[in-house]
């Protein structure tokens, strides 16, 4: 694949003393769905907006599709930057019906022209009978798939999407990503879009962008961010595990309260320093014990199963077992080792 976009060393600054986004750099194949995930403030937005040309970069440089947009020389407005981008509320006329919503930006082409491209644009997200219909008369994912019906509808070179699924129905939410992002690899569409939600991005991103403070931590696919965390922020925020403090023995083993665990060091760590193991809950399988100081303190009911806090001496981790539990049941440990992590 060839890059489609390209960021590089890119800073953006509200003012002297603000820097939003620091020497952050980022490429973007063509056909790919990137996430920006971050919580609130990490320059997720902001950054959205530099690509868009809505912000100045203080530094660095933007090109798509080859063709430089920005680099503080030379500037492209955002009208010529041929950007979709899909907001939050998405942003429908209120006045107009779904197709006049869809044709808006095809002013320029002929009637019959812009009426074949609208009943392809409303057949691509399954709306075809809904056209003379107002926004205030659908739902808000039919409201979310107008909008992007409207985007796809003058081919734009580059997606952006902020937040695009944060207005929906969490009973929807799930199916209608599967829709959209079907729909995405059909046209071959190029998306950045953002988010907090870890669960969003792991469903609709082929890569990831985990944002802190105005730097990328990390970039990849979902597996290798989830599995193969840079730092202990990145592991964080993808949630789901607790930590053990441990000391170095060898290449591979560390002694903890639970014995010795085998682990894979992610950062540069000394043998007989501290350091701390990463656990999932998938890796400490907990099963009922007669006698043990390991014991449940909480149960966490997830419907399709039951997660588990334990307290093994004093540490506090999120477990997972095969068989039912109740809190205070003194349980036995055993510590699947396959992924294990050191910080």
């Amino acid at each position: 694949m060839s890059c489609a976009l390209s960021i590089n060393n890119l800073t953006c600054k509200y003012d002297e003393q603000t820097t939003v986004l620091e020497d952050l750099s980022l490429q973007v194949e063509q056909g790919e769905i990137v996430c920006l995930l971050g919580a609130s403030g990490c320059g997720k937005t902001t950054l959205l907006k530099a690509i868009a040309g809505l912000l100045p970069l203080s530094s660095g440089s933007m090109s798509l599709n080859c063709m430089t947009i920005d680099d503080g020389k030379h500037w492209l407005p955002p009208e010529q930057r041929n950007i979709g981008m899909i907001f939050q509320d998405y942003a429908l006329f209120p006045h107009l019906t779904v197709e006049q919503n869809v044709g808006f930006g095809l002013r320029s082409a002929s009637p019959s022209e812009r009426d074949s491209k609208v009943k392809e644009m409303l057949n691509l997200v399954h709306l075809s009978e809904f056209g003379d219909r107002y926004p205030h008369q659908l739902s808000g994912g039919q409201q979310q798939r107008v909008a992007i019906a409207r985007s796809l509808a003058y081919k734009p070179d580059l997606l952006l999407l902020d937040e695009p699924f944060s207005n929906i129905d969490t009973q929807v939410r799930h199916e209608l990503i599967g829709q959209i992002r079907s729909i995405f690899k059909q046209q071959g569409v190029t998306a950045i879009f953002v988010t907090h939600s870890r669960e969003e991005a792991f469903a609709f991103a082929d890569k990831m962008a985990v944002m802190n403070r105005g730097v990328i931590e990390q970039y990849g696919t979902a597996s290798e961010l989830y599995y193969q965390p840079s730092s202990k922020f990145v592991a964080d925020f993808l949630g789901g595990g607790s930590y053990l403090v441990a000391k170095r023995m060898s290449e591979s083993e560390y002694d903890t309260e639970l014995g010795v665990i085998e682990a894979h060091a992610q950062q540069a760590i000394d043998f007989n320093a501290s350091c701390e193991l990463l656990l999932r809950p998938q890796h400490v399988q907990i099963s009922a014990a007669e006698e043990s100081s390991v014991y449940v303190t909480e149960q966490q009911f997830m419907g399709d199963h039951c997660r588990y806090v334990i307290n093994a001496n004093g540490s506090h981790l999120l477990a997972s077992s095969a068989e039912p539990l109740e809190i205070g049941q003194a349980v036995s440990v055993k510590v699947e080792t396959q992924g294990v992590l050191a910080f």
